[in-house]
């Protein structure tokens, strides 16, 4: 059993920064790809980050790569988002997901928990 919860959202400014958190509670959180997800309204939810077991590899989508920054503590159980020169278009509601492994890392089908979301609005 795996449980994510986020926080950190909330209110910046474009051109601001704001780190996520998603706190796992489960024996097994090492064992799992972590990845970040948002939803914006009216829209799909969509890839926002992964990162490995281990920390050693990291995915992006291109509208975040090189802005945001996605890394994890195993020893905390804890995986973050750092975010930065956020635009008004990444304002969203965040999504914490798991996975065992063993399937794309940028699909939403492929994790097995789910956070409930954090959101994040960014002014112009």
């Amino acid at each position: 059993q795996v449980q994510l919860v986020e926080s950190g959202g909330g209110l910046v400014q474009a051109g601001g920064s704001l780190r996520l958190s998603c706190e796992a509670s489960g024996r097994t959180f090492s064992s799992y790809v972590m990845g970040w997800f948002r939803q914006a309204p009216e829209k799909v939810r969509e890839f926002v980050a992964a990162i490995s077991v281990t920390g050693g590899r990291t995915y992006y989508a291109d509208s975040v790569k090189g802005r945001f920054t996605i890394s994890r503590d195993n020893a905390k159980n804890t995986v973050y988002l750092q975010m930065n020169s956020l635009k008004f278009e990444d304002t969203a509601v965040y999504y914490c997901a798991a996975q065992e492994g063993g399937s794309r890392y940028d699909g939403r089908g492929s994790y097995d928990y789910w956070g409930q979301g954090t959101q994040v609005t960014v002014s112009s």
